[in-house]
């Protein structure tokens, strides 16, 4: 099995070494295109304006100037282009990708762009409690077992695999749930500060979502039971009910 494996937290990002170590676990042929630098919550973005660059730094290791979407895309429209992945691992990003934050997520869009063409993916996360360390053993340990089943299950075409790795100990996780994505507003940051000059600025940032419950089911609730997240995303976005209502009413 060919492997790609992309993030949005950089080349040099431990969560992407957390991952290639486990993809070689399952296969010999891995490769790895990433940013040069961090691109988190670029969202689904392609750079459009200005050139991309795709610069070996090994065997089977480049860094882009771009967006995660832009790695993914190099390295199925040319760098592999003569043999595609048979699958794309996008990860271990550092922090959560559930609720809201799937929308802004490059992790995520790495894996949504691989779906968009033709590759099967699956965007890891490791869930973390903000001044603890990162229990990225948990993620080593796991992401190799959730790679297996799914790939042994396989899933359909336009979707694409949304997995969390809960904050806790390799051997205190209890197991994987298949979940839905929470929809529970978890909220921005925006401060305000006033730099040495006296001119405003501010900083935007995400709310941590693992200081909510979340509801049975999702995502956040599993994560914060000490489950394995799997969330399958459709690229489909169209809400068929509103769909058929709207054609009855606009008809």
């Amino acid at each position: 099995m060919r492997i790609l494996l992309a993030n949005d937290d950089g080349i040099f990002a431990p969560g992407l070494r957390v991952l290639e170590r486990a993809a070689r676990t399952l296969s010999d042929d891995v490769w790895i295109v990433a940013p040069e630098t961090e691109q988190s919550a670029a969202s689904h973005s392609l750079t459009l304006h200005q050139p991309l660059r795709l610069r070996r730094l090994s065997a089977r290791r480049y860094a882009v100037n771009g967006t995660p979407t832009d790695c993914v895309y190099l390295a199925l429209n040319q760098l592999l282009a003569d043999r595609p992945p048979d699958l794309v691992l996008s990860g271990v990003n550092r922090g959560s990708n559930i609720g809201e934050d799937v929308t802004y997520s490059g992790t995520i869009a790495a894996a949504m762009e691989a779906t968009l063409l033709g590759v099967p993916a699956i965007a890891f996360s490791q869930v973390f409690e903000d001044g603890h360390p990162l229990k990225w053993k948990t993620a080593e340990a796991w992401v190799p077992r959730v790679v297996s089943k799914l790939t042994k299950q396989g899933w359909p075409k336009h979707v694409l695999i949304n997995a969390n790795i809960p904050d806790v100990l390799p051997k205190a996780v209890k197991g994987i749930q298949v979940t839905s994505q929470s929809l529970d507003e978890v909220g921005d940051l925006c401060v305000e500060r006033v730099d040495p000059r006296g001119r405003t600025y501010f900083w935007v940032g995400m709310a941590r979502a693992e200081t909510q419950p979340g509801r049975p089911g999702t995502d956040l609730h599993a994560v914060n039971q000490g489950y394995v997240s799997v969330t399958p995303l459709h690229l489909d976005l169209t809400h068929r009910a509103t769909l058929t209502k709207l054609r009855k009413a606009l008809a």
